[in-house]
């Protein structure tokens, strides 16, 4: 299971990774600013948590709830720190809110990751 929550928590972090150097560009080479891409950028938030809790359950193969949402609790977990740490400030209230959503995505991942992964093991 540990093993299943760090593929997870590794996909989140890779498509943050990714989706930040894209719209480093997008905001570098073309005229939009960061309140203009703002939406867009949250959406693909859920969307990374989404995968990364889909990754963990489906890994797991059981228990999608629970892996997905230990997944996001070590995502939020590991932002917290770093902000907390980093630059001596605590989550908003505007951040909770983000990161309860987050946890939620991320479980609802894990559910559909197990459903597919179970299917699949079955049929084959």
């Amino acid at each position: 299971m540990i093993r299943a929550i760090f593929y997870g928590v590794i996909t989140i972090f890779i498509s943050a990774i990714i989706c930040s150097f894209i719209f480093a560009l997008l905001l570098k080479l073309t005229s939009y600013d960061e309140t203009s891409l703002q939406w867009v950028m949250h959406g693909l938030a859920f969307l990374s948590l989404f995968f990364g809790g889909f990754i963990a359950g489906g890994k797991g193969k059981t228990r999608g709830w629970m892996l997905g949402g230990a997944t996001g609790v070590i995502f939020t977990t590991i932002i917290f720190l770093f902000q907390f740490l980093g630059m001596d400030q605590t989550f908003s209230i505007e951040q909770w809110g983000y990161h309860a959503g987050f946890l939620i995505t991320a479980i609802i991942g894990g559910m559909i990751g197990v459903n597919v992964a179970t299917s699949r093991s079955r049929s084959a």
